[in-house]
């Protein structure tokens, strides 16, 4: 197994790492809407997608992949109310490339954030 550490995502806040190689996979953990420095993204469902999907980019791309090689991916709403408005980011994100997807809606999440979104990536 390989640790994938990068200082253009936020750094792990337990004890996890940003993702792990095993073989030809990427899995990184789930990334909620904080910046690189560790601050809270405040916004709408909107403005957190696209903080979480930049960080996953950031994660992939240190690890030599891209948006490009995701397989699938897991997104953890707060509120499924919010499915369209994080599926229109989404969309525009990956744009003709669609991994394998599931949501769900959740109690809660860290730091009471809107969503966290996970990811399997091909290295290959």
């Amino acid at each position: 197994m390989k640790v994938i550490q990068t200082p253009n995502a936020p750094a792990a806040i337990g004890p996890y790492s940003q993702a792990i190689v095993v073989g030809d996979l990427l899995f990184t953990s789930g990334q909620i809407p904080l910046r690189a420095d560790g601050a809270l993204v405040d916004g709408d469902i909107a403005v957190q997608t696209m903080q979480v999907l930049a960080n996953l980019k950031a994660v992939i791309e240190a690890a030599g992949a891209s948006l490009n090689n995701v397989v699938k991916t897991t997104v953890f709403l707060k509120d499924m109310d919010d499915f369209a408005a994080m599926n229109k980011v989404y969309g525009d994100t990956f744009g003709e490339h669609a991994p394998a997807r599931a949501t769900v809606q959740v109690a809660k999440l860290p730091r009471d954030v809107l969503l966290e979104i996970e990811a399997i990536v091909s290295l290959v």
